[in-house]
């Protein structure tokens, strides 16, 4: 789990290719402090698990659905990418709460500076608005915004200069593509809400329950 909120750009050192995936080394500094193998990192807001580490750069294998639903699939060395460890239980919530699993890819259609801030208008896969709201929350490229607006399929977003400057979409603008994930508590909202009505109504926990299951005696 992860909160959208960006620890570091990291620079794309070497992409191997492997039989149905692909293996990337990423250079980068503050995000190898307590980091072990086997540990999540959010890579442009995808999950991926940290296979071998050096002193200056960490290696996260990819698999083919990974490549396929993502923008990963299309970096190569020299790319710069967001970076962010996996929450610790105990820290504060800065963004929201990110699982780093990609629902899709969408493309910037628009960039404006308004005032000190940029507004970005995205393109997202058809389907995927219903779960975006505007003061909701959406991670692109694993950043954790504030919608602005929602027209159709296109939904706009802002940049304060700090995000601008401290990840990778300050220097992103129309045509580039993006990772997005939307906010997971709308989807589970939507499965409560809309559960077929022929599916069985769960009863809370009750007193035959526990002792049909051997709880009580």
């Amino acid at each position: 789990m992860f909160t959208g909120l960006v620890e570091e750009i990291g620079t794309v050192r070497d992409i191997a290719t492997v039989s149905q995936g692909s293996r990337l080394t990423i250079a980068a500094r503050k995000v190898l402090a307590g980091t072990r193998r086997g540990d999540s990192i959010a890579v442009n807001g995808a999950c991926l698990t940290v296979v071998d580490l050096t002193p200056a750069s960490l290696v996260a294998e990819v698999m083919a659905e990974t490549l396929r639903v993502t923008t990963l699939g299309s970096l190569k060395a020299g790319d710069k990418v967001n970076l962010e460890r996996a929450l610790q239980l105990g820290e504060r919530l800065g963004g929201h709460l990110v699982s780093g699993h990609i629902d899709g890819v969408g493309e910037i259609k628009a960039r404006q500076q308004v005032g000190i801030a940029w507004e970005l208008t995205l393109a997202v896969p058809s389907g995927l608005t219903r779960y975006i709201a505007p003061k909701g929350s959406l991670a692109v490229d694993g950043t954790s915004l504030t919608v602005i607006g929602v027209t159709g399929d296109q939904v706009t977003i802002g940049l304060i200069p700090h995000t601008a400057g401290n990840t990778i979409l300050g220097g992103k603008g129309p045509g580039d593509r993006v990772n997005i994930e939307v906010d997971l508590l709308a989807r589970y909202l939507e499965r409560l809400l809309l559960r077929p009505r022929e599916e069985p109504e769960q009863k809370g926990l009750t007193m035959e329950f526990l002792a049909a299951n051997g709880f009580l005696k």
